[in-house]
């Protein structure tokens, strides 16, 4: 089924992999309990139906969404301010949000691939019309609609968060190298290593990005992008001590 979803939707897919290289893996264990919440994708209501379940199964965790807020979906500007009210939510940069920075910068040059992956929909989310053919024009209508405060909080994304042995990202990671030390190509766009080989270095690692069927939970992987704005299902992952269930609206 996730093969489906990609080839019909564009969204990157989990790949056929060779059989993993199995290593063991010491238990998920963090400082603090939290939520990773996957790719919303402007799914505006199935968010608000997650955000209440967590807040009645999880009340005390904190709340970390792990990129791709915007595009696709119809209702981004909703999911962005909806976000941006959430006090102490830890949020990651996805590639969406990425495309759209590199659009407002560079109209002409990066507003085209945008506009195909998802772009158009967030445009009309924040009401803004006029011809994708006309870049700058364009542009203009969204920073005006957008405004400063959105603006400064998407350039100030994190690409990673910390807590106990779980990391998490948008993406993917190198599993040879530090988390820490590596840049926004493979943590918000991917790495071809990353689900074939385990880390070594007793870190897990939560992220979105590509659509599984279902969230799994294997060889220090949690992957909970379940495809929300084509499939209706929105997943977090709850971290509490050396547990990790998985919420869904």
């Amino acid at each position: 089924m996730a093969g489906l979803f990609g080839r019909l939707l564009g969204k990157r897919e989990a790949p056929v992999e060779p059989e993993a290289i199995e290593v063991d893996i010491p238990p998920i264990a963090v400082d603090k309990p939290f939520v990773a919440i996957g790719d919303v994708h402007g799914r505006a209501d199935l968010l608000e139906t997650l955000l209440a379940k967590i807040a009645k199964d999880a009340p005390d965790a904190q709340l970390l969404f792990v990129g791709d807020y915007i595009d696709r979906g119809e209702e981004s500007a909703q999911v962005l301010r909806r976000i941006m009210q959430l006090d102490d939510a830890i949020c990651l940069m996805g590639n969406h949000e990425r495309m759209c920075l590199d659009f407002i910068e560079h109209p002409e040059e990066k507003g085209p691939r945008w506009l195909r992956n998802g772009g158009l929909q967030t445009v009309a989310s924040f009401g803004v019309s006029g011809s994708p053919n006309d870049l700058v024009p364009l542009r203009d209508a969204m920073v005006a609609e957008m405004g400063e405060d959105m603006l400064a909080w998407l350039k100030a994304l994190k690409l990673w968060h910390k807590n106990g042995n779980v990391y998490a990202v948008h993406a993917a990671a190198h599993p040879e190298e530090p988390i820490e030390g590596q840049g926004e190509k493979p943590l918000i766009w991917g790495h071809s290593l990353f689900r074939k080989q385990p880390r070594i270095d007793g870190h897990w690692v939560v992220h979105g990005h590509t659509i599984v069927d279902t969230p799994t939970v294997s060889q220090g992987v949690v992957s909970i992008d379940t495809g929300a704005y084509a499939t209706g299902r929105l997943t977090a992952a709850y971290f509490d001590g050396h547990d990790v269930q998985m919420l869904q609206a």
